[in-house]
């Protein structure tokens, strides 16, 4: 297992996927509509799925305020059985931390369940959020 700037201890996973898009909320669309195909790969319920998505497009709405002009949008998502970790990052160029007493900040801490965010070596500010199909966190044996 490795462990990534933000703390992820994943495996890396034949099913990951990366996605690069310009950092401009009209491609937004765009990466929530991957998160969704992904999701259903995984096991997520519907519900689970339209939860995703809300939560993709608030971190997308947390990251690309601070992006460099002309900056890229890259989305990272880790696909587990009964798992999707998702990561958006921007070039950021100055440090930035999200603001945890945005409306964004809490509806993506309600919905996933784990967020985190950090600033990489490269200056790119990342948010990385964690969620778990409601069918495994009922069921442990489902995706197993």
């Amino acid at each position: 297992m490795t462990t990534g700037p933000g703390g992820s201890s994943d495996a890396l996973n034949a099913d990951d996927v990366e996605l690069r898009l310009p950092a401009d909320s009209v491609y937004v669309a765009v990466l929530r509509t991957t998160a969704v195909g992904l999701a259903a790969r995984v096991d997520f319920t519907l519900d689970d799925i339209e939860d995703l998505r809300m939560a993709v497009g608030e971190a997308c709405a947390l990251v690309l305020p601070a992006a460099a002009p002309g900056g890229d949008l890259v989305a990272r998502f880790g696909l587990f059985p009964g798992r999707l970790r998702v990561e958006v990052s921007v070039p950021a160029g100055a440090p930035v931390r999200p603001d945890q007493d945005s409306f964004a900040w809490q509806v993506l801490t309600t919905l996933a369940d784990d967020v985190t965010s950090y600033a990489a070596d490269d200056d790119r500010f990342t948010i990385a959020l964690t969620m778990v199909s409601t069918l495994v966190a009922t069921d442990p044996d489902v995706g197993a």
